[in-house]
């Protein structure tokens, strides 16, 4: 298993230089988030890649749907080829708030569902090289070879973690088959509350999905091998349900363990809270 964090409510200087102390503090991995209105994620991550060596740098979660697809294809793999091959995209429908809604209407969950897919596949074709042609219901591309960016690192492209939420009771997941499709998924359960414990995330939920996953990948000809299953946890604080130990969770099917500690406060004593906790390394 492999350990990463997400580092919340810092600037760009300092996720650059949390970074620093994550790769040698042993972690695998650091993410930061996206919002309409906020730090540019890519940016960030990008700054990030010129002061590392080793650990890889990623997004939890970029909302596809916001993006012209070619325009996020663009920031990938510039931070792709400025790491030599370290970052991941995490993607999800994205959540709904002022944050949003202040600035871009609800286009309704299908909406964004459909722009997801459409904007993966755009995403793949383009940095997985030309001549690429996509033609669907909100977007489209044609073939274009002038001032085309150099391929990334990672080949066929920088690999994809999808947020897949199992719906106890309901035969079609669509999210979980739309993991299923790329290279990773970021588990979750639909419907889960203090009175209904099993429709939390727990290790046996998680072994459902992994099933799931497994059985979706098996019927379009590939393995588990290589494949990412991520579950957040929080080690330190009370942010979520997911706790340590981590090996049930590595038994029921995990190969990430991602710190969220979304409980830190926003302020000068949150982060130093969070530079002590990366300081102390992942909870191997």
């Amino acid at each position: 298993m492999r350990f990463g964090a997400v580092l919340p409510f810092v600037s760009e200087k300092q996720f650059v230089d949390l970074a620093r102390i994550a790769e040698d503090s042993g972690w695998d991995m650091v993410l930061t988030w996206e919002a309409v209105w906020a730090q540019d994620a890519w940016a960030t991550l990008a700054a990030a890649a010129t002061v590392t060596e080793r650990i890889r740098l990623g997004t939890l979660i970029t909302p596809v749907s916001r993006y012209r697809p070619w325009d996020l294809a663009s920031r990938v793999g510039s931070v792709d080829r400025l790491s030599d091959g370290r970052v991941t995209l995490g993607v999800g429908l994205g959540a709904l708030h002022d944050n949003w809604l202040a600035f871009e209407p609800d286009e309704g969950r299908g909406v964004r569902a459909a722009k997801v897919d459409e904007g993966l596949a755009v995403y793949a074709g383009l940095l997985g090289g030309g001549p690429f042609e996509f033609s669907g219901e909100h977007w489209t591309a044609r073939p274009v070879e002038m001032l085309a960016p150099p391929p990334p690192v990672q080949r066929p492209h920088p690999p994809v973690w999808c947020v897949g939420a199992l719906v106890p009771g309901v035969d079609r997941q669509r999210s979980l088959e739309r993991a299923a499709r790329w290279q990773g998924v970021l588990p979750a359960v639909v419907g889960g509350t203090v009175d209904d414990p099993g429709s939390r995330l727990t290790p046996s939920t998680l072994r459902e999905v992994v099933d799931r996953i497994a059985a979706l990948r098996a019927e379009a000809g590939h393995t588990m091998d290589g494949y990412d299953v991520v579950v957040e946890g929080d080690s330190h604080g009370d942010f979520g349900d997911v706790r340590p130990p981590v090996e049930p969770w590595r038994e029921a099917g995990a190969t990430w363990w991602v710190e969220s500690w979304w409980d830190l406060p926003d302020s000068d004593e949150g982060r130093t809270e969070l530079r002590r906790r990366l300081e102390l390394g992942p909870q191997r």
